[in-house]
């Protein structure tokens, strides 16, 4: 089976690129003749809030990645999708986060699709994204009606989904364990490493910042009372993706400046493990969401989790078994910080994490989309007959 990836991979940096990587491996691992097309250009620089969006680390050496989307060309995006038209892989798998690629991602489909042979299956991120803007209806409906079928990530996506498209296939699949950040550092290796002081106990909030993430939610909540008299810090580590200055100002005047770690800059994947190997709770508050490689980078290290009732993050964290679901407010995320410390429910809900994280393996990700691509060829072989 032929298999042509569309989107964020080397030399682009963060989570999806990540991702999109790590599954290319499991597929070939299966036997799949697979490459990557990535972008030239993905976001103009007006658009891109953080410092850059390129890595500074070394291609990869086992999959085949060509730079040749340019997100804001009409011809590259014709170009490109008369180039896979005529090399007809069995499956245009395109990975779909935000309208605003929509337009290129769907144009590209419609023009690979139409040699009758190649489908169309996309594995989707977010249909309603989590900043919205003028016209994202409309640009995800372009890019829904683009494709023969979807593989998402947890079950709020799968509604959303039918909200555009009730006449394809859909398989949910949780997002895998990210098992790509090396191995796990013992706590003293990696407080070391950050110059931290061992005798205190620390929360991780982990990954670019932005409202919907809820960093002011943790810092109101760190600011209670009853965590005060914890030997507690917590870490902030990512780059600010809007104005820092109220975040600031909100630590100020909480009384916690010494107690609240903020690592301001994008974490390389070689000091991923350094962090997570650290900490002794990561903490996910978000306001909105539909899943989180966050979350999944923690199970890879075996760690507890606090996140918010919100999208999909619940479906993956075991409430008072391996972490805790609560609701999006600052003292309900204070009373979940203050149980874990109090009642010691460091190992119980570790070894727990451990057997869960069983359950979200790589080829399960791989499985569902060669489903998906099997219900569209049965759906278009009753259709021919």
């Amino acid at each position: 089976m032929k298999i042509t990836f569309l989107g964020p991979a080397y030399p682009y940096r963060g989570g999806l690129a990540t991702f999109n990587e790590r599954l290319a491996r499991q597929l070939i691992s299966e036997c799949k003749d697979v490459d990557i097309r990535t972008f030239k250009l993905q976001y103009p620089g007006f658009l891109f809030p953080g410092k850059t969006q390129l890595t500074d680390s070394p291609p990869p050496e086992d999959i085949k990645i060509v730079r040749e989307l340019n997100s804001v060309n009409p011809l590259n995006w014709i170009r490109t999708g008369l180039k896979i038209k005529k090399e007809r892989a069995d499956i245009l798998l395109v990975r779909y986060w935000i309208p605003f690629l929509a337009p290129c991602l769907g144009t590209v489909a419609r023009i690979a699709r139409s040699n009758k042979y190649t489908v169309v299956v996309s594995i989707i991120d977010n249909v309603i994204p989590h900043e919205k803007r003028p016209g994202d209806s409309f640009l995800t409906r372009f890019f829904m009606k683009s494709i023969d079928g979807a593989v998402v990530l947890s079950e709020s996506v799968k509604y959303d989904v039918e909200d555009y498209r009730k006449d394809i296939p859909v398989c949910v699949t949780p997002h895998p364990v990210f098992d790509t950040y090396g191995r796990k550092l013992t706590r003293n290796e990696a407080l070391s490493a950050l110059k931290l002081d061992p005798e205190y106990s620390y929360l991780l909030f982990f990954g670019f910042i932005r409202d919907y993430k809820g960093l002011d939610l943790l810092i109101r909540a760190f600011s209670d009372k009853r965590l005060k008299s914890k030997k507690l810090k917590l870490i902030v580590a990512g780059e600010f993706y809007e104005d820092k200055k109220p975040y600031l100002d909100m630590i100020r005047e909480s009384g916690r400046e010494n107690d609240i770690i903020i690592f301001d800059r994008f974490i390389p994947d070689n000091e991923v493990a350094i962090f997570f190997s650290g900490a002794d709770l990561v903490v996910q508050p978000y306001k909105s969401a539909t899943q989180s490689g966050v979350t999944q980078i923690a199970y890879h290290f075996d760690k507890p989790m606090l996140v918010t009732n919100v999208g999909g993050l619940s479906e993956t964290v075991s409430h008072a078994k391996g972490g805790y679901v609560v609701d999006p407010e600052a003292q309900s995320i204070a009373n979940a910080i203050f149980d874990y410390f109090e009642n010691n429910r460091k190992a119980s809900f570790s070894d727990y994490v451990k057997k869960d994280k069983e359950k979200f393996s790589w080829n399960k990700m791989t499985n569902s989309i060669t489903e998906v691509f099997y219900k569209i060829m049965l759906k278009q072989l009753i259709k021919a007959l």
